[in-house]
């Protein structure tokens, strides 16, 4: 970690009780969440769009949705995780955080859980934190239902220095990097939105639905 963000983490304080034991758990089961800015990034996001409605693909253990809830009081965060455990994870610390009625989870693979979402369902925002190589046919999936000004972001777009090719030790990265190279590239072409990525946390996109034909 280079001290530019070193220090921008340093100012984040983690004052919440429950978000500090979940960045524990996380850490000691070696499960991915986001970095302190890029949480902090996206929570601000949300103040600024006022979403009613977010989307997220990939809950793991509940952190982004608990923090995404927790950021505005009006939202309905619905989420959806494929591994069995992290599910319960996730639902224990929902409720231990009191965020039942807000956070709706689903046990399901991604790719099911939003072939089901019905014709007239609105969302304003969606958040992608889910396998790497799937990017495309989850946005490809939910496009249809987002309409002009909804924002889609979408997380680990740098993926550890290896879309860039700043690393290529790890072989198995370095496949997943080139896959997220070959998403961030569609992404920007695509003609329902414009799109822009931030150097925060592992690397955020953020697209705005501009066009639904």
């Amino acid at each position: 970690m280079n001290q530019t963000k070193q220090y921008i983490q340093s100012l984040y304080e983690d004052k919440d009780s429950l978000i500090q034991s979940m960045q524990q758990y996380a850490e000691e089961h070696g499960i991915p969440i986001m970095e302190k800015d890029g949480i902090e990034f996206l929570k601000q996001l949300i103040r600024i769009h006022k979403p009613k409605s977010i989307v997220e693909i990939g809950a793991a253990i509940g952190y982004s949705a608990i923090q995404m809830a927790s950021s505005n009081s009006e939202v309905k965060v619905h989420t959806v995780e494929r591994d069995e455990q992290r599910y319960h994870d996730a639902i224990y610390f929902i409720k231990q955080a009191g965020l039942e009625a807000r956070i709706n989870i689903t046990h399901d693979n991604a790719i099911n859980w939003l072939n089901q979402f019905s014709n007239d369902l609105h969302i304003d925002f969606v958040f992608v934190d889910a396998a790497k190589g799937e990017y495309k046919d989850y946005v490809e999936k939910i496009d249809p239902f987002l309409k002009p000004g909804s924002l889609l972001v979408v997380d680990n777009v740098l993926f550890k220095g290896y879309v860039s090719k700043e690393k290529q030790e790890n072989r198995r990265f370095v496949k997943i990097g080139d896959k997220i190279a070959s998403f961030n590239e569609w992404l920007y072409k695509h003609p329902h939105y414009t799109t822009t990525i931030v150097e925060t946390g592992d690397g955020v996109a953020i697209a705005i639905k501009t066009n639904e034909e």
